[in-house]
């Protein structure tokens, strides 16, 4: 029996591993696509007190520090875990006490990296239900469609759940499941202090369906998945709901970054506060979600 168990398991990674590979071969030509903003190396900074930036011009990665080790906030592409390494150890920290690395969500620019970040520092990768099942088989295209590509599967140890607290060394980041742009779509509130203040943190998951999405069922054209249209509309509400005062995102274009940065020397740390643009972009968000599906219904009728 276990050399018959063996034997399957070793026929069942060689398939994935061959069904990986194929995948990664026919998204080949898409690479080219990936904005230059995404691999475009940013100097490391902090936000707050525990609370730092390792990702690149776009594509956003935190460190959070804590007396017993760090937690790590994306792995990005799978080129993306060397220039997170160098920007942790650029500010002083050490690689390998990244003790738990948590995902925005399942695509391949924020979780494709997962598998080598884990290899190197023996981090607990926790995901929410809904993107688990995603980053385990390295299937990015979900219901998304073919751009997006496959990358390395990776095992979950923990499966969030919506509303779940993530602690570490004190600090108690809470994981917020607003589906929609993928299935376990997750965005982190904390807390860090600025100014010698304690401020509540969004880093936003992800809130707007991409073009391949089909919000509204018709016939012969079912929606990407059941309730999709229903949880976007649960997701702005969740995101109207959360205390923010520090605006961050999976991308830095969310709460533009690259605009903050530059005033960063004259204002300071409090420059990352943005509870109006906050509410902004959930608004204009969730305008845009309504038409979507306005129309999609429209050329259903």
């Amino acid at each position: 029996m276990k050399i018959w168990a063996n034997t399957r398991c070793n026929l069942f990674c060689r398939v994935i591993g061959l069904v990986a590979l194929l995948g990664t071969i026919a998204a080949a030509p898409l690479r080219a696509a990936v904005p230059t903003d995404w691999t475009a190396p940013q100097k490391p900074f902090a936000i707050g007190s525990n609370l730092y930036y390792v990702g690149s011009r776009d594509l956003a990665a935190y460190l959070v520090v804590t007396p017993q080790g760090n937690i790590l906030i994306n792995a990005n592409l799978a080129s993306s875990p060397s220039q997170i390494r160098a920007s942790v150890r650029a500010l002083g920290f050490h690689w390998r006490d990244t003790r738990i690395l948590l995902l925005s969500q399942a695509h391949y620019d924020h979780a494709a990296g997962a598998a080598q970040v884990v290899r190197e520092t023996g981090a607990r990768l926790m995901v929410m239900d809904g993107d688990a099942q995603v980053v385990e088989s390295g299937d990015a295209h979900d219901f998304g469609g073919p751009g997006l590509l496959p990358y390395a599967p990776v095992h979950v140890n923990h499966v969030l759940h919506d509303g779940e607290t993530v602690r570490l060394g004190g600090v108690v980041l809470v994981a917020h499941k607003t589906a929609g742009h993928s299935r376990g779509c997750t965005t982190w509130t904390m807390t860090t202090r600025i100014a010698d203040r304690p401020e509540p943190v969004v880093i936003v998951g992800g809130y707007a369906p991409l073009d391949s999405y089909r919000l509204v069922a018709s016939p012969g054209h079912p929606a990407s998945y059941p309730g999709i249209a229903a949880d976007f509309a649960a997701t702005f509400k969740t995101l109207r709901a959360l205390p923010c005062e520090v605006f961050l995102g999976a991308h830095g274009s969310y709460f533009d970054m690259q605009a903050k940065l530059r005033r960063l020397p004259s204002e300071g740390q409090r420059v990352w506060m943005d509870p109006v643009g906050y509410q902004s972009l959930i608004h204009d968000a969730q305008g845009d979600v309504q038409q979507r599906i306005r129309q999609q219904e429209q050329a259903r009728n």
